[in-house]
């Protein structure tokens, strides 16, 4: 027989409607969100996995000073692999960005064309995708890059740069100011001009079963057989390639916990909404069970709705997922990364972990709470005996207190589970709010920093002669007669000295300084580069007071990243030789978007073997402009300095803000359902206090206050918790990267939060103010038992 109890389900439905509203729309949308994220995320995966054999990826590369002869080439290639010739130039283009331009690529590390077509002859070039987009560069649009005008053919993802890395070592591509593109043989050939990098790929034969064995081993080949390597890094080290596979891997677990963390909340909501529905209608309940209703029944009754709507909630928001949430997620995948074009695929994962799982978690949630709320007799329920009081338990003196204050009190105690589930939500509202509201400040306070900080407006690299090997002069020294030692170091000083006077420089205030990269110890975090300085006593760009004769300053950065502080010792290792060096710590530099050590040039020398005189780089705050262009290796500015910030806010700038509004409507919903429950859970108190002659002003300090209490210390102490999990959250993230990026709240955001979060609660408080008002004085009368 059908159970009559259903009857009233539609009109349950129409008396909660806006209860039972809000919690779809929001489960719709998160999970429709998260649903098109993952699918988004799954579908590019997919595509960005298969661009490896798709597009003959290589397994690595590596950069020399000179060309690669014919029988280097033929030494290396007889170790099993295949070597390719991927030389490149760089260039500026329209003076604000540098583009490194490639020759076409047939046989490794393909092209895939996403817009136009390639370029066929002299005067034309196709660019990164993302880099047009960022600089607003378009098919058929004439570009100037260096002293030429080209006209750009089409929009290519090279795959090999998915993100675009100028440097391994960078903490952050920069699809702003950097780009790649490809040109013709013929027009490669017509940059006389411009410096050749001397790159050169690398696919192994077989199919390797340890990478990091075979790179090493590949390694020492290239090591005995080639000299002037300037670079070598194996493609699973290769940022420009995995960065984006990493980064996409990692969001689908942060977003399927976003979800959970969700469905949670909405479910003990749910939950603790229903429980109170049931304690309204104790009398009611108690009386069918007296006439033979059993307690599964009345689960039933209760948990049909919540699950109904779950389950068109689920539904809807699969199908906003597929649909509308799909395409925007792709495109911030699109706005990050220059990924080649993909095809969207149905994923099963993505439907179990949206779908299944939250809907076992609402009823199972529901279930518990529920299934709790009704094993009471049905006699409690008729009398309304359904809050269970401890033995024992002491009564919570309150006369000390004025009337209203007690009265408030007594309200958060009594709806205290409801206050609680409030507190969880509105901590993880303001988790959400502050991390889209600060990462912007984070971001301009880091960028703020770095130039309010710049050891100079220019940093020059030099292409000086390698360092004079002291080790190997001081055992010819030894052999030499005693009568010919001084004319052989007199002249070993001339040779030296002759060397590197067309290396200096006559600018202005500039600064020689000595220049090595060392990498971390693996075991550290991962492998990265550290710069090392040998300054001058005194610099006048590196304001240490007193080089140590041994012994390294180190950046605040690299103390803050590895929790390291004078008197430590710090472990280095050279990039391809088996090689470490252990430095003391002899104190910290504040050099934000820095992570360096710093020693005097005699200590450098020292260290390194290299000649009195030894310089590589220079500082300068002024252009140099008396050099070749040749002798300058790089020259890092401004630009360079602040491209983390740059790109994260070009990246992620869209989802800073999506997060921002979703906490906010969060908060909103959690506020309104909960206060909803309460003035609901409090409606015959309320009617009573009516009839006693309480005016609306008066029970708003009852019961609207209490919440407002609640609502003002669960903000405040949100504020102090999410910062920690913030700070903690940023220092677990960022040691899986290069660089240091250092966590910042600024003060507006703590106002700006607060005067959002106010706003929210009022607005809510204005929409139950007419609730209270609306509840009738016969309210009390009706259930007088």
């Amino acid at each position: 027989m059908k159970n009559p109890l259903f009857k009233r389900l539609p009109y349950i439905l129409k008396d909660e409607i806006a209860k039972y509203l809000i919690i779809f729309l929001f489960m719709a949308g998160s999970i429709g969100l998260i649903s098109g994220f993952l699918v988004a995320d799954g579908s590019m995966i997919k595509a960005y996995n298969d661009s490896f054999d798709k597009y003959n990826i290589e397994d690595g590369h590596f950069r020399l000073n000179d060309s690669l002869s014919k029988e280097n080439k033929k030494a290396l290639e007889k170790e099993g692999v295949t070597i390719y010739d991927l030389n490149y130039i760089e260039e500026e283009v329209e003076s604000t960005s540098t583009i490194r331009l490639f020759k076409p690529r047939n046989k490794v590390n393909q092209v895939c064309i996403m817009e136009g077509k390639l370029p066929q002859s002299k005067n034309e070039i196709a660019i990164d995708r993302m880099y047009a987009d960022n600089n607003n560069y378009q098919v058929g649009q004439t570009i100037k890059v260096g002293k030429k005008k080209l006209k750009i053919t089409g929009l290519v993802a090279l795959s090999d740069y998915s993100a675009l890395f100028s440097k391994n070592s960078d903490l952050m591509f920069d699809s702003v100011k950097f780009g790649v593109g490809i040109i013709s043989k013929e027009e490669f050939k017509s940059f006389k001009d411009a410096k050749i990098y001397y790159n050169y790929a690398w696919t192994y034969n077989e199919v390797v079963d340890n990478e990091v064995n075979a790179s090493n081993d590949f390694l020492n080949v290239l090591v005995r057989n080639v000299s002037g390597i300037d670079d070598y890094i194996p493609q699973y080290a290769n940022q420009a390639i995995h960065f984006t596979g990493d980064d996409m891997g990692g969001d689908e677990a942060m977003m399927t916990v976003l979800l959970y963390i969700i469905i949670g909340i909405l479910a003990f909501v749910f939950a603790i909404t229903t429980k109170n529905t049931i304690e309204s209608e104790a009398p009611m309940i108690g009386t069918l069970r007296a006439m033979g209703y059993t307690k599964k029944e009345m689960l039933i009754q209760y948990m049909t709705l919540p699950i109904l709507v779950s389950l068109v909630a689920c539904i809807v928001g699969n199908i906003l997922g597929y649909t509308y949430f799909k395409d925007v997620m792709a495109g911030m995948y699109y706005g990050s990364y220059s990924l080649p074009t993909y095809v969207t695929i149905w994923s099963g994962d993505a439907f179990i972990k949206t779908t299944i799982i939250p809907f076992i978690m609402m009823v199972l949630i529901n279930y518990g709470i529920l299934m709790k709320s009704l094993k009471l007799s049905p006699l409690k329920f008729m009398k309304r005996d359904i809050k269970k009081v401890k033995k024992n338990k002491k009564t919570l003196v309150l006369h000390r207190l004025g009337f209203f204050s007690q009265f408030r009190l007594s309200v958060i105690l009594n709806n205290l589970s409801g206050y609680i589930t409030l507190f969880v939500g509105v901590l993880f509202a303001i988790i959400l709010l502050m991390f889209g509201m600060d990462m912007h400040p984070v971001l301009d306070h880091y960028q703020d920093i770095v130039v309010n900080n710049m050891t100079a407006k220019y940093q020059y690299i030099l292409n000086t002669p390698e360092s004079v090997d002291t080790t190997a002069i001081e055992q010819v020294f030894q052999t030499i007669p005693q009568e010919f030692r001084d004319s052989f170091l007199s002249l070993i000083d001339d040779q030296y000295d002759e060397m590197y006077d067309n290396y200096k420089t006559k600018t202005k205030g500039a600064e020689a300084f000595s220049l090595y990269s060392l990498k971390t110890l693996p075991e550290s975090t991962i492998e990265e580069d550290i710069s090392l300085y040998g300054l001058q006593n005194n610099s006048q760009y590196i304001h240490i007071k007193s080089l140590p004769k041994k012994g390294v300053y180190i950046s605040k950065d690299v103390a803050d990243k590895y929790n390291l502080k004078k008197g430590d010792r710090i472990s280095l290792k050279e990039s391809y030789k088996d090689l470490r060096y252990t430095f003391e710590i002899k104190g910290i530099y504040d050099a934000p978007g820095s992570m360096a050590l710093y020693m005097s040039k005699s200590y450098f020398n020292e260290v390194f073997n290299c000649q009195d005189g030894y310089f590589n780089g220079y500082f300068s705050n002024k252009k140099i402009t008396d050099l070749k262009d040749d002798y300058i290796a790089s020259t890092i500015t401004q630009d360079d300095l602040t491209k983390v910030s740059r790109q994260l806010n070009v990246s992620m700038g869209e989802m800073f803000y999506l997060v921002e509004g979703f906490a906010i409507v969060m908060f909103i919903m959690l506020i309104y359902l909960l206060t909803k429950m309460i003035i609901e859970n409090n409606k015959v108190s309320i009617s009573m206090v009516k009839i006693l002659g309480y005016t609306s002003k008066e029970i708003q300090k009852m019961y609207v206050h209490a919440t407002t209490i609640v609502i003002l210390i669960s903000t405040l102490l949100s504020f102090g918790i999410t910062t920690w999990i913030l700070s903690y959250a940023f220092k677990i993230v960022f040691e899986e990267y290069a660089g240091w990026l250092p966590f910042y709240v600024e003060g507006s955001v703590y106002i700006k939060m607060f005067i959002m979060t106010i706003i929210s609660y009022l607005f809510v408080m204005m929409i139950q103010m007419r609730k209270i008002k609306k509840i009738p004085m016969d309210e009390a009368l009706k259930n007088v038992e």
